[in-house]
């Protein structure tokens, strides 16, 4: 829109020759990014205090700290998980490349780089990242959450209000990534499990389905006390226009959309949702849409 301000882009650049680079940042300035540069593992993961880039282009193979393990520590930091990394390196091997994937990154280019493909490899990851991020921040400000599961079964990233429910109930991250690992390998725990909060209320974690990659999605939702837990019969509770409006919503439809689709007004559909939403005790689309989804694949 004219007249609104551009969002600043900013990109970390970690590379022990940052001469080798100045074509690089040259670049990435022409393109609109503000370059904050890096000489080693350990000055990125200092400079990661003091502020959190878009996106991190990281040499591979540096002295003292290299770009795995620096990538592993920003990782490991609740603050920077959604950062993505994508790795510079002249080693095409497949045990480099994986171990690339392993440390956390989403992406790889070969030394020598050629810009417009750092160019548009940065501004996909950087914008996904992004989208992830204010995503994940509407959801707290529902008062909801959403954990992430690697391929590995640790946590690939989660949101603020999901670090505060989980620190509460497990402590230690790898204890809670555990336990989240066994809800999606127990057939009989699909449609979730409901835990006791400290302050009396319960925390609901709804396992999503693989998210690609081999990730797992969580969502996590509070429950006041004597609030009921959703199962396979409070789906059964709807109506059969209550049933047909929710499967539509599933299937990503608007109220405008299912309107046309069942020949009601959008006011109607909003009024079956809100009976939706009270009998399966959610109050979001996307919640709603979640346990018709997993309620399809418990059957089928």
């Amino acid at each position: 829109m004219a007249g609104m301000p551009e969002v600043e882009r900013v990109v970390m650049l970690v590379d022990d020759m940052p001469s080798d680079v100045d074509f690089l940042v040259h670049a990435l300035d022409q393109e609109g990014y503000t370059v904050l540069v890096a000489s080693s593992g350990e000055a990125a993961v200092r400079l990661m205090d003091l502020s959190v880039p878009d996106a991190i282009l990281m040499d591979a193979v540096m002295p003292g700290m290299d770009g795995f393990e620096a990538c592993r520590r920003i990782k490991a930091v609740d603050a920077y998980a959604h950062v993505p990394v994508i790795f510079m390196t002249g080693l095409a091997e497949t045990e480099h490349v994986l171990a690339g994937f392993a440390a956390g990154g989403v992406d790889y280019v070969v030394k020598p780089v050629r810009i417009p493909e750092v160019l548009a490899r940065l501004a996909t990851h950087a914008r996904n990242a992004r989208m992830a991020r204010l995503s994940r921040e509407a959801l707290d400000i529902g008062g909801h959450g959403v954990i992430m599961l690697d391929a590995q079964g640790r946590i690939a990233w989660q949101s603020p209000q999901a670090i505060g429910w989980l620190s509460d109930l497990f402590g230690r991250p790898a204890d809670a990534a555990a336990w989240l690992q066994a809800l999606i390998e127990d057939p009989s725990r699909r449609a979730g499990q409901t835990l006791p909060l400290r302050d009396g209320r319960s925390l609901h974690l709804q396992p999503l389905g693989p998210a690609g990659m081999g990730e797992t999605l969580f969502f996590l939702s509070v429950r006041l006390p004597g609030m009921k837990h959703v199962t396979g019969s409070n789906l059964s509770s709807l109506t059969r226009r209550e049933a047909e409006v929710l499967s539509w919503v599933a299937k990503g439809k608007t109220n405008r959309d299912i309107a046309d689709i069942l020949g009601m007004s959008p006011r109607t559909v909003n009024k079956h949702l809100e009976h939706v939403f009270e009998k399966l005790g959610v109050e979001t689309r996307a919640a709603a849409a979640a346990l018709a989804i997993r309620e399809q694949e418990v059957r089928g």
